[in-house]
This record gives C-alpha cells, structure tokens and sequence, in this order.
C-alpha cells in the first residue's frame, strides 16, 4: 500500500533544493571583485589629478608675481610645462612613478574669432584608442610684451583669459 507521507518529504527536499541553490547564486554575484560599472573611477580619478596639478601649478608661490602657469604659457615655454606638469602627475610617494602622458591645447580669443592652438603635442605613445581624459583651466594672462615669436599671430597682447585643455591619459 501506498500513502501520501512520502509525497511531504519529497516537496520539502525541492523546496530546501530551491532555496540554497538561490542562495549560492546570490553569495557569487555580490562578491565579484570587478564590475562593468566601476570602469569610470580611474578616469575619474584621473582627470581629478589632473585638475589638481593644474590648480597647483596656477597658484603662485609667496615671493612669486606670477604662478608657474602664467609663466609657461605668456612665455609660451611649451617643454617646461610639460616636464612640470608630468612630473607632479607621475609623483608618487613609494614605488615606480607612474606612466602618465598628455598633450595640451590653449583657446583664445583673436582679433575677429575664437582660436585654438597646440600648446603640447602628444607624444609618440598616443595611438587614438587610449582612455584619455580632458582637464582645463582657464588662466589670467597679464600683457604680452613682448609677444613670443613662435605664439600664433592673430593672438592679441592685451590681458586676457585662455583655455587650457590638457588630455591625460595612461600607456
């Protein structure tokens, strides 16, 4: 004879099944390291050094008139500012440095229209493909007297604000 007590255990032991085999699935998908989601936050990260450098490097020190920025950019000392800048971005205090690279653009009003020029060109690690991000600044520039030669020529000597964008990104 056959009754219906075996039937009990049998909807117990699926319903036991069912419940710990929803609760490995939810254990593995809460504990993976490395989501699609979190790839933005080294370029932010990134671009908020970035920003940093660049607020650190256009305030002036004490005895200084001028921040290091100013200077770079009235003088249109193009390597200097890159040295500079890569050696703050790539600064760390334990370890190998990092391995930043950049390349900078100044847009300024001309005689007649708005204007932009290569202030650093990229280096040869620049392919097209890289995660770059952009940082800008908009820097105060006093009167250019005397103008340097190599600034573009429709760029005008009275003080004036420039847009600096800097692309920085990792090789």
């Amino acid at each position: 004879m056959v009754n219906d007590a075996g039937q009990l255990y049998t909807m117990e032991g699926v319903a036991a099944g069912i419940i710990m085999l929803l609760t490995a699935y939810i254990v593995v998908s809460t504990t993976s390291v490395y989501t699609t989601g979190d790839t933005h936050i080294p370029d932010m990260q990134l671009e908020q050094l970035g920003s940093d450098v660049l607020a650190m490097m256009d305030t002036p020190d004490e005895s200084a008139v001028k921040s290091q920025l100013v200077e770079y950019i009235s003088s249109n000392n193009r390597n200097e500012f890159k040295n500079t800048f890569l050696n703050y971005c790539n600064a760390k205090t334990s370890g190998t440095p990092d391995n930043l690279h950049m390349s900078a653009n100044i847009t300024y009003r001309g005689e007649s229209s708005i204007n932009e020029y290569q202030f650093v060109a990229p280096d040869d690690t620049w392919t097209g493909r890289e995660s770059a991000v952009r940082v800008t600044r908009w820097v105060q520039l006093p009167k250019l007297s005397p103008k340097p030669t190599d600034m573009p020529t429709d760029m005008r000597t009275d003080p004036q604000a420039v847009l600096l964008e800097v692309l920085l990104w990792r090789a």
